[in-house]
């Protein structure tokens, strides 16, 4: 499925915004190499080639770019199974349970951000399983660059355990998770600034560090916890002729 869609024209402080990515990606590989050498290791040791993970995702305005990860699964094609990652995964290897736990797999992003194709705050890119759930309001997502972290990648840090064990996982998260999550990122993307962003990006790295979900916003607290009465409720939030519901825009509460 194609996607067109128009992005807004870059403003100054996107230029500002893109220079601070290019430097701190930079930096990170530097910091971050020797790290990222004991993971290549430690997934040949176990399982061999390939050490990376490559998956066609959604970028902005729709376009289409190769998104990097650590390997989590075994070696076989990633177009096997579901397109999601559940809690207990038996296709996840013992490196990729660890990966998994502490978010290492997406190191590899920030080579990602280097060639452009995300930031590292912007709404979290979907895979072309998902492209069809970018309906109506929804379609305001995709006017920001993806990345790896911001308010729907915090309030759902473990997004794995909410799939409820009775329902297919990739019909709930069309009709529960898709929907929390881009009511999020439309709360908050179109009136971001730069130093909010910065807490976002400092929010991101204690989520991964296992900081207590207390500390999140409110609306953060409040998509969670929603997600999670689905969980406990009817499981798949159906809506009339079982398609996503989008927000209206004029709905989207600003965030402070």
């Amino acid at each position: 499925m194609t996607i067109l869609h128009v992005s807004p024209q870059p403003a100054p402080s996107q230029a500002l915004n893109r220079a601070f990515d290019i430097a701190l990606a930079t930096a990170g590989l530097i910091v971050l190499a020797p790290l990222m050498l004991l993971i290549t290791l430690a997934i040949l040791i176990e399982t061999g080639r390939p050490i990376l993970f490559a998956q066609v995702r959604l970028g902005k305005g729709g376009k289409r770019f190769r998104m990097f990860k650590f390997r989590k699964f075994g070696p076989a094609p990633a177009t096997q199974g579901c397109p999601l990652t559940v809690k207990g995964d038996p296709r996840m290897t013992r490196v990729g349970r660890i990966l998994e736990a502490t978010k290492l797999d997406e190191l590899p992003q920030l080579f990602n951000i280097l060639r452009g194709d995300m930031a590292f705050v912007g709404p979290r890119p979907e895979s072309l399983d998902f492209a069809d759930c970018f309906k109506g309001a929804f379609l305001g997502v995709l006017d920001h660059r993806p990345g790896i972290f911001g308010p729907s990648q915090v309030a759902f840090r473990s997004e794995a355990e909410l799939y409820p064990a009775e329902n297919d996982p990739t019909v709930f998260y069309r009709r529960v998770l898709f929907p929390t999550k881009a009511n999020l990122d439309l709360q908050y993307y179109p009136n971001r600034t730069a130093l909010r962003d910065v807490g976002w990006l400092l929010r991101g790295v204690l989520a991964v560090l296992g900081a207590p979900a207390s500390d999140a916003p409110l609306a953060e607290q409040s998509a969670t916890k929603a997600a999670r009465r689905r969980v406990r409720g009817r499981g798949t939030g159906r809506h009339k002729g079982g398609s996503v519901s989008p927000v209206n825009r004029t709905t989207v509460k600003r965030s402070s």
